[in-house]
């Protein structure tokens, strides 16, 4: 099938989302879990071997400053569903302020990040990649902490990793997904809203909630 940014909106708030098989195969195919993988945002779990490396990496967190170097950087692996006419929607999305990245920056090079797409006060992480230690972690700690703190309700990870699951993410079902779905599209966030996130702060705030 061949989509538009407007039906790949309309997907999301539906419940569904995109892939194709391989990035060089042109066919893309809607998936509907039974089961979904989300993040609580008060649920993400910092161990304390991660709140060093996050206090100590050296790392520069910046936010839609590389959104194709992020999703290119999650591409390039040996398997993946990203291919290119979902690589060009994705960047479609971006330009409309419906789709977002979180960049890992090692002084000047990309070294991890995640992107997702943005309705309401949901949030549908895509994918993340790292190429150092911990990097999507990290990534994904300073991603929580701004959801939190910019209004978001729902944090969809599509599905249940056992790398997620070790991060706080858990698995509902359909129909309580659709409900909390529903719950988030009826509310308003602010991704790019203006926020200071130094890694003391992130850790702190993260674990006094969780």
């Amino acid at each position: 099938m061949s989509l538009t940014p407007e039906l790949l909106l309309h997907g999301y708030s539906i419940g569904i989302f995109p892939m194709a098989e391989h990035r060089d195969d042109p066919e893309l195919f809607w998936v509907d879990p039974k089961f979904r993988g989300v993040f609580p945002l008060d649920g993400f779990h910092i161990s304390r071997s991660l709140a060093r490396r996050i206090r100590k990496c050296g790392f520069t967190i910046s936010i839609n400053r590389d959104f194709v170097g992020v999703v290119d950087g999650c591409a390039d692996r040996a398997d993946t569903w990203i291919n290119a006419e979902l690589r060009d929607l994705y960047q479609q999305l971006y330009r409309s302020g419906h789709a977002h990245s979180l960049e890992v920056w090692e002084e000047d090079a990309l070294v991890g990040g995640v992107y997702g797409v943005s309705l309401g006060a949901a949030f549908f992480g895509e994918s993340m990649f790292s190429r150092r230690k911990d990097a999507s972690k990290i990534a994904l700690a300073y991603l929580v902490d701004r959801l939190r703190q910019t209004g978001f309700r729902l944090f969809d990870t599509q599905f249940l990793t056992a790398h997620l699951a070790s991060l706080g993410a858990l698995e509902i079902s359909r129909t309580q997904y659709r409900v909390e779905l529903e719950e988030a599209l009826n509310a308003s966030a602010d991704f790019e809203a203006e926020l200071r996130q130094s890694a003391e702060g992130v850790i702190q705030r993260i674990t006094h909630t969780s």
